[in-house]
């Protein structure tokens, strides 16, 4: 997702050191993200996919897009996430398309709000994904029972 080069000055010139930012997803509601840090890219890039793959949650999607709108934040980041109706696309820029991508969201509306750093807006967006709940869950946490036909009455009230 983001390589970062760092320069360090010694008495024979410059050392350079390396550090990664990778998302790693299964596209089927699984998202981790990785940081990993070494003197040679290569290095970086496997130490960060490594903590990536290790750090997978498991996200609660609707469909192919998410239940609700949601903004996440983390440090100065904050990002808002929007559902879509099908055949939008991913609306979103840098950080937050990967990690959407990854978990396997294909609609969905999304604007960085704060800070453009890399590392915090991907952090915002895994903090947004992770405040997602599907209507099942909520109603089952509040007791009540849900109904499998998929709604209620549509305002109207039966007499009897």
């Amino acid at each position: 997702m983001f390589i970062n080069r760092c320069a360090k000055v010694v008495k024979g010139g410059r050392r350079f050191s390396f550090s990664a930012l990778i998302v790693a997803g299964d596209h089927d509601g699984k998202v981790g993200v990785g940081f990993g840090k070494a003197n040679e890219v290569a290095e970086a890039i496997r130490k960060a996919s490594e903590a990536a793959r290790k750090g997978m949650e498991k996200m609660s999607l609707h469909e192919n897009t998410i239940p609700h709108e949601t903004i996440g934040e983390f440090g100065g980041g904050r990002v808002l996430l929007r559902p879509a109706s099908p055949g939008t696309g991913v609306i979103a820029g840098g950080g937050v398309r990967a990690v959407v991508e990854a978990a396997g969201i294909k609609d969905v509306l999304a604007k960085s709000l704060g800070s453009s750093n890399h590392s915090n807006v991907v952090k915002a967006t895994m903090e947004a994904l992770r405040a997602l709940r599907r209507r099942d869950e909520i109603l089952k946490t509040r007791g009540i029972p849900v109904r499998s036909n998929g709604g209620g009455t549509d305002g109207k009230v039966e007499q009897s």
